[in-house]
C-alpha cells in the first residue's frame, strides 16, 4: 500500500492535477450544456478524488496535539 512518503508525494500530485483537469473539463461542459450524465460522472470523480488528497494529506501532516 501506499507508506512511502516520496510515493504519496507523488501521488498527491498526480490527484491534485487530475482534479484540476476534472474541474476544467467541467466548466467547459457546463457551459456547453453537455449531457447530463456525462457531467454527473466527472462531478463524482472529482469528489473521489478530493477525498482521495484528502486522505494523503491527512497521512503525510501528523496530528500533534499541543
Amino acid at each position: 500500500m501506499l507508506c512511502d512518503k516520496d510515493t504519496l508525494l507523488r501521488k498527491l500530485h498526480e490527484l491534485r492535477s487530475e482534479h484540476r483537469d476534472l474541474d476544467t473539463v467541467i466548466g467547459r461542459l457546463q457551459s456547453e450544456s453537455a449531457d447530463q450524465l456525462h457531467l454527473q460522472r466527472l462531478k463524482k470523480r472529482k469528489l473521489l478524488l478530493k477525498d482521495e488528497i484528502a486522505w494523503i494529506e491527512n497521512r503525510l501532516i501528523p496530528d500533534n496535539i499541543a
